[in-house]
């Protein structure tokens, strides 16, 4: 049974959305700007954050918060972390791939998550020794021991463009024993995948703590594992993150260690 705090986020994430799909038409009237180079955002990004912390606050006002948009706001040990829009460059171009990704960490650690894609209606949710669920149907990773066969999904780094090369020499790595790489552009939906088993594993570099805090508990509570290119786990401040069963994570890693730049390593 999900727990409050759960169906709190759910409740904001699905108002989120509901503002996600209402301008979906509208998408060539948008104001965008450019945050930093190639890292865009529309209003429509703003407006489902808005709405996110609305209710969020409504139901937990001494609640600090961490959204992508307005950044952090409050202190304590309880922390909400908001993507309102992951994705954002597929859905200015029209693509079908986005969600909306929330999480409460609790001393840094992720308690509860939500990941809603509002055009599929697929909720996948989690809560810290609760295992993790995609509409209500309970999730596990995929049972794939070893990288042959296997699909795994990364991102590029847009927001750091020079790790291009290792990022590329890692794909390479992958490749080199993986069926095939999958990249979709939202690495919520990315790690969400890999939850429900759609993907075997995921890797990527520099993400923000918004785009996998509520991912990463979704894999950890369907049987999974997360840590960084070197193996130590937990949520990486480097942003250099893998994800997928036991077998798989470790296989990934055991693959970087061999090809990707030090530098990544120690990160």
């Amino acid at each position: 049974m999900p727990r409050p705090a759960v169906n709190v986020a759910v409740r904001a994430a699905r108002s989120a959305g509901n503002i996600i799909l209402r301008y979906m038409n509208r998408i060539d009237g948008l104001n965008v700007v450019e945050k930093q180079r190639m890292d865009f955002a529309s209003e429509v990004d703003k407006l489902a954050e808005a709405e996110i912390i609305k209710e969020l606050k409504r139901a937990y006002p001494t609640h600090a918060f961490l959204a992508e948009e307005s950044g952090s706001m409050g202190k304590g040990p309880l922390v909400w972390v908001i993507d309102p829009l992951d994705g954002t460059h597929n859905y200015l171009r029209g693509i079908p791939h986005f969600c909306v990704s929330i999480a409460l960490l609790d001393k840094g650690e992720p308690v509860y998550a939500v990941v809603f894609d509002p055009l599929r209606d697929e909720l996948f949710t989690a809560s810290k020794g609760d295992g993790a669920y995609l509409n209500d149907r309970r999730m596990r990773v995929s049972k794939r021991e070893n990288l042959g066969g296997a699909m795994i999904a990364t991102g590029f780094p847009y927001r750091q463009r020079t790790h291009l090369e290792p990022q590329l020499d890692m794909t390479r790595a992958i490749l080199g024993q993986a069926e095939d790489i999958r990249r979709s552009g939202s690495a919520a939906l990315d790690l969400a995948y890999t939850a429900a088993g759609r993907y075997d594993g995921f890797f990527e570099i520099g993400l923000k703590p918004w785009d996998m805090a509520a991912g990463v508990l979704l894999v950890r509570e369907a049987g999974g594992r997360y840590c960084d290119f070197a193996g130590r786990d937990g949520i990486p401040e480097s942003g250099n993150i893998v994800a997928g069963n036991l077998h798989i994570a470790q296989a990934m890693v055991d693959a970087f260690s061999a090809n990707a730049t030090p530098a990544l390593l120690k990160a």
